[in-house]
């Protein structure tokens, strides 16, 4: 097995914007890429990567306005955030690969299922939603955090991203967690609050035709397991599973969350082999 780890590259998916992505992983596995949430960076996904290292070619990525990437002072759209996963893949001459994401990257997996099946094998849409209303909430956040910045949001979003039993047991990765999002860029959060607040995709979704795993936290209280009931519902053949954790799973559920991806991704080798 031949096992790839590689600094921080940068990869242009549009003229003048460029995306941190970091490879690691099996050269010789299927690929997976990762996708952050909201105020989040290539480094929610560590203990995950940790695990799965010897089971695929591991793809993360800082969302546009997140992490290292740039933040481009723009209309966003869940469209351009699918295209920079498309970029990306073309990049790295990966041809097809499956799209792991939480929350808004969960999003971006699933419009990429639908609009990208020619490159997506699968589809791990995580602690997430087809949609989330009210709209308003999402615009006023986003003008919020363009008129003062991001500081005022990392206390609520901990409060969300994990239970309080696991910020009294583990504070250096909350501390962590609280840097991650304090040093997101004002400008590339409010872009994807405005993402948030107007994508609707449940209409959509029974056109995605590749496998899902939905993963849901049962004590998730920015997107509850009802949501996740949700997406399985609109999609033929999708599956639940349900972790003990809050809004980030991958931080407070690593083994659990990464025993259900290798359990996708052997599905899919099977599958693929009858």
């Amino acid at each position: 097995m031949n096992i790839a780890v590689r600094d921080m590259q940068y990869i242009e998916v549009e003229p003048g914007v460029q995306l941190a992505v970091r490879v690691s992983g099996a050269v010789d596995k299927p690929a997976i890429v990762f996708s952050n949430s909201l105020a989040s960076d290539t480094g929610m996904w560590d203990e995950v990567a940790e695990r799965l290292a010897a089971d695929a070619r591991l793809i993360r990525y800082d969302t546009r306005g997140h992490g290292q990437s740039d933040a481009p002072d723009q209309s966003y759209s869940i469209e351009r955030l699918g295209r920079d996963v498309i970029a990306i893949l073309d990049a790295l001459k990966i041809e097809r690969a499956v799209v792991c994401g939480v929350s808004l990257g969960g999003l971006t997996s699933m419009w990429l299922g639908l609009h990208a099946s020619n490159r997506i094998s699968g589809v791990i849409p995580a602690n997430t939603a087809a949609n989330f209303p009210p709209e308003t909430m999402w615009r006023d956040r986003a003008a919020t955090v363009r008129a003062n910045g991001v500081a005022s949001l990392v206390q609520g979003s901990l409060e969300r991203w994990v239970t309080a039993d696991y910020r009294a047991k583990h504070p250096a990765r909350v501390a962590e967690l609280a840097a991650m999002i304090e040093g997101t860029s004002p400008s590339g959060y409010a872009g994807c609050c405005d993402v948030l607040a107007e994508t609707n995709l449940l209409p959509a979704l029974s056109g995605i035709a590749c496998p899902v795993r939905v993963i849901a936290g049962r004590h998730d209280p920015s997107t509850p397991p009802s949501r996740a009931e949700e997406i399985v519902a609109a999609i033929p053949g999708a599956h639940l599973v349900t972790l003990e954790a809050a809004h980030i799973s991958t931080v407070e559920a690593p083994d659990a969350f990464a025993a259900s991806v290798r359990e996708f991704l052997s599905s899919i080798a099977k599958s693929n082999k009858t």
